[in-house]
């Protein structure tokens, strides 16, 4: 059973996702101010807006957390409680005019995430995580797809500007491998909305080779309690922390794994 408290934050954390998504649609239909910053990654005025609200609703809502977020860094005492968040993730499709980015956020206790949310504003998703029993998409309980094979699987993998070329070589030849052995393969570049389509049924899996955690933290636990999995390349359960993220419904990940190592 959900803590009381829990159920109470995750409401209040819902509706701020959902005013910074509001922003992010009224303002990616306006001309976008984008600044560059790795290579061709880019930052957005959009990013900060959406980032400034969700910091200021989050100190409002817990004044003693901690706050890691993808533009303005970490804030806050290291022992404490923190929330991990990406007000803008997806940014390159955001400032494409594309409609796969989301608003993100992980509330931790004791390295542990209690409470998740992805906001998917566009795509018209939203996940919820909260420790105790509550996993959904879109209000319905979150289950992972019932593929089996890997030849029947629909596969999302990142691959990005800011990459290194050793990195983009490794991810192409996941890519190369994966397709002639899977349904399909898809990059889309948003973690957290690919990893609650994941837990969701409508992707069978997600592969991040250098997975940042502030879009990764909140539907990590989602896809587990969905069912699925979450683990390195190696196979052993990943963590906040490690850049590799291979996640799948259960079903095919073993099969997953074995078409993936050595790349």
């Amino acid at each position: 059973m959900t803590e009381p408290r829990l159920l109470a934050l995750l409401g209040r954390a819902d509706a701020l996702a959902r005013r910074a998504g509001e922003v992010l649609v009224r303002m990616q239909g306006a001309e976008l101010d984008v600044t560059r910053k790795e290579l061709n990654d880019v930052v957005t005025a959009a990013d900060l807006a959406s980032e400034r609200l969700v910091i200021e609703g989050l100190r409002a809502l817990t004044p003693d957390a901690a706050i890691l977020s993808e533009e303005a860094g970490f804030s806050g005492s290291e022992q404490a409680p923190r929330w991990v968040i990406d007000p803008l993730d997806g940014t390159v499709n955001y400032a494409g005019g594309l409609p796969w980015f989301s608003v993100t956020m992980a509330y931790q206790e004791q390295g542990r995430t209690v409470l998740g949310l992805t906001h998917a504003p566009l795509a018209g998703l939203t996940a919820c995580f909260a420790e105790g029993g509550i996993a959904t998409v879109d209000g319905q309980a979150a289950h992972t797809s019932a593929t089996s094979r890997l030849s029947d699987a629909i596969v999302s993998i990142c691959l990005t500007s800011h990459y290194t070329a050793e990195e983009a070589n490794r991810t192409s030849d996941v890519i190369r491998r994966l397709a002639g052995l899977c349904r399909g393969v898809r990059i889309i570049v948003s973690g957290g909305l690919e990893m609650s389509l994941v837990a969701a049924g409508r992707l069978d899996a997600f592969i991040g080779l250098k997975a940042d955690i502030v879009s990764h933290a909140a539907a990590m636990p989602l896809v587990r309690a969905a069912g699925g999995k979450v683990t390195t390349v190696g196979g052993r359960e990943s963590r906040d922390e490690d850049l590799e993220k291979v996640v799948s419904n259960g079903m095919i990940h073993d099969e997953l794994l074995q078409a993936i190592r050595g790349a």
